[in-house]
């Protein structure tokens, strides 16, 4: 074993995490792939080998912050580029806004791209499947995307995820398959699955709620002289995921089939989405607004003119998330939108709120969160 450098070694062989792909290393603890030499010793004895960052992960659910710069990410994006490959590309349905890879067209090259949404079974039943593909089609083609396809599934459920491999097999040709989307999405999620179906393995790749799981590619044999590949996810600055304690993201991140809830609302009024977002409605006729959010979210109304004083008494405790104990939340930041057609103001990682033509809104999260309007997706 030669581990005078970084990187360690059996018989000439790197050794890499089978959790987020990176290079294994036993001197520094802040570098990925750090691993105990007396872990080391236990994990090639068992044959999982696994960092110290995923073993906290999966048994713990501990994230450790490791010294890899958005620029690392993107430089490992790159590759796809000099690829032959189906590249498919993995957002999440109800935080559509915050999947987005930015320039992701100008990586793919001339590769084609199988869009696939994630975390359908979120979605209410009434919302028509074939209607959310063309919403998502639209919203790519956006982008600057054509996707030759889009497959619905959930990854967690395991729901459609056959039908999924199938249009993989019907798009990739003599191809490997590169498998692409921000942290968060759900991506290696979907990689275990693909695996167990495979191989009968369970949660061979590591999996969180925390932003930055996979830390470099992982190849998986596909049986045919070709791979798939687990790319890092790409750090979305703009998630809500990146400033609430894993405590809170549990409340704030959808478990269940959402519920919307409907409010009747005057203008002048606001709403508290716990203490993470503020809608207010600034102006237009009375009208009904519909809340697409963790079913366990609070929601508290108020009057527009109290609502700034409400919000700083009751942040903490009444409006929680986040928890008072421990809350670095950056201040709310104010958003405002005329709006002239049916649209969603959405509130990147938490949800949206689906409001009418002819009013004025407006949206606050914490500094540095992605408030946007979109066409409504319901």
């Amino acid at each position: 074993m030669d581990n005078t450098t970084n990187e360690v070694q059996v018989d000439g062989e790197d050794l890499f995490c089978i959790g987020c792909g990176a290079q294994i290393q036993t001197t520094d603890q802040t570098a990925p792939g750090y691993t105990p030499k007396s872990a080391l010793e236990k994990g090639l004895a068992s044959g999982e080998l696994y960092c110290q960052r995923c073993f906290r992960l999966r048994h713990y659910n501990e994230i450790v912050p490791v010294g890899l710069t958005d620029d690392d990410f993107l430089r490992l994006l790159t590759q796809i580029q000099d690829a032959n490959a189906l590249i498919v590309y993995v957002v999440d349905i109800f935080d559509f806004n915050g999947s987005i890879i930015p320039g992701l067209h100008r990586f793919v090259g001339d590769n084609p791209v199988l869009l696939v949404g994630n975390k359908e079974d979120l979605l209410p039943q009434s919302l028509k499947r074939s209607k959310l593909r063309d919403w998502l089609r639209q919203r790519a083609n956006e982008q600057g995307l054509r996707p030759v396809d889009v497959a619905l599934l959930s990854a967690k459920t395991n729901h459609s995820v056959d039908q999924f491999l199938q249009k993989v097999d019907k798009y990739r040709g003599d191809r490997d398959v590169y498998i692409v989307g921000v942290t968060n999405v759900g991506k290696s999620t979907l990689i275990n699955q693909i695996i167990r179906q495979n191989t009968g393995a369970r949660d061979v790749i590591t999996t969180s709620r925390f932003p930055g799981t996979t830390l470099d590619k992982i190849e998986i044999p596909l049986g045919d002289d070709h791979v798939l590949v687990d790319t890092p996810g790409i750090i979305h600055q703009s998630q809500m995921a990146h400033f609430l304690t894993g405590k809170d993201l549990k409340i704030v991140a959808p478990q269940k089939q959402i519920k919307p809830k409907v409010y009747q609302l005057n203008d002048q009024q606001t709403i508290f989405l716990a203490g993470v977002a503020r809608f207010d409605y600034v102006s237009g006729p009375k009208h009904g607004f519909t809340i697409f959010v963790e079913n366990n979210l609070p929601l508290h109304r108020t009057k527009l003119a109290n609502a700034d004083e409400f919000y700083d008494k009751h942040v903490g405790d009444l409006l929680t998330p986040p928890n008072s104990a421990d809350n670095d939340l950056p201040p709310l930041t104010r958003h405002e939108f005329k709006i002239t057609e049916k649209s969603d103001l959405v509130f990147e990682g938490l949800g949206w709120i689906t409001v009418p033509a002819g009013t004025v809104v407006a949206g606050y999260a914490p500094a540095g969160v992605g408030v946007v309007v979109r066409k409504a997706m319901i």
